[in-house]
């Protein structure tokens, strides 16, 4: 992700749009009955941790690419690695996204997704244990999680490869694996209903701020499962902007949001470990973002076809 974006005056705007939004299907009437596990969310950051440097076009990429897919087949996903070439300032480089298919009433899908690559750099030993390793444990265990009981979309649990710039941040050196996929489904007009992609959530001191061009409707249904879990100490009202692999989709005119702590001093440093990552931290995200599915699924339903936002 990129300050490019970020921390620009958009607060004052978002603020007016989340005011403006209405009501998100009045609370979601009832949580979901289901627990994240934030310890078994960050036994999977530990194993992916333990590959190393997992930039991506290299083998510990592929290695972890190959765990992701066995961990989604077990809960019982349907499981689709889909490669590519991507042209990056290091020459071609072999990329895949995974994305783990959980089939509900509806063909229609919601997409949850986030990067499990992390950053290259030529004389730092990054192993990315909140910055790539958190959104991959996160993503797993809450696929298990959905996979347990009956859904009304179709879920797509999306692991994107290449987040992260090879160098400097720009349009084309950024984002590679979510502009891929968001322009292959445009092409094919098969956009997903909405999407939401986590990044960076497992900070120990997790302050998530909504990002200020995401979809005002969708990020404050998520906002407001968080004040009825009781967790506003974690997700906080003041917006920032930030490029992630939401934005692809946004450009694309599907609904989409962005969960973010980036109040990480070990951002993009050797100090990213494991002792950074907390299951609590996990957890909190956990169960705010299952307890505001039901408001999404019913705001969407609501609304009919289309992706427009």
């Amino acid at each position: 992700m990129t300050l490019a974006w970020r921390r620009r005056a958009a607060g004052a705007a978002l603020l007016a749009a989340l005011a403006s939004a209405g009501p998100v299907a009045a609370a979601a009437a009832e949580p979901r009955a289901v627990v994240f596990d934030g310890a078994a969310a960050l036994r999977h950051v530990e194993r992916l941790v333990a590959i190393g440097p997992r930039p991506a076009g290299s083998p510990a990429s592929g290695q972890a690419r190959k765990y992701i897919a066995e961990e989604l087949r077990r809960v019982g996903a349907r499981v689709e690695v889909q490669s590519f070439d991507a042209e990056t300032p290091h020459g071609r480089l072999a990329m895949a996204n995974v994305v783990g298919v959980l089939p509900g009433r509806r063909a229609e899908a919601i997409l949850i997704g986030g990067h499990y690559d992390t950053k290259w750099f030529r004389d730092v030993r990054f192993v990315g244990a909140n910055d790539g390793g958190s959104s991959g444990g996160f993503l797993l265990e809450l696929a298990r999680r959905l996979a347990a009981g009956p859904r009304e979309y179709t879920y797509w649990i999306v692991f994107f490869d290449g987040e992260e710039a090879r160098e400097t941040w720009t349009a084309r050196d950024s984002l590679y694996g979510s502009r891929r996929m968001a322009g292959e489904l445009q092409r094919t007009n098969r956009l997903p209903r909405a999407v939401i992609v986590v990044d960076m959530i497992g900070d120990r001191h997790l302050n998530i701020r909504p990002e200020a061009l995401s979809t005002a409707w969708l990020t404050e249904a998520i906002w407001a499962s968080a004040r009825r879990l009781g967790y506003q100490a974690h997700f906080l009202p003041d917006p920032q902007v930030v490029e992630d692999d939401h934005a692809p989709f946004l450009r694309a005119g599907v609904p989409a949001t962005l969960l973010i702590d980036f109040d990480y001093p070990p951002w993009h440093t050797a100090d990213d470990t494991l002792d950074q990552v907390s299951a609590r931290s996990l957890q909190i995200v956990g169960e705010v973002l299952l307890q505001a599915l039901p408001a999404i699924e019913e705001r969407l339903g609501a609304s009919g076809g289309g992706t427009r936002r």
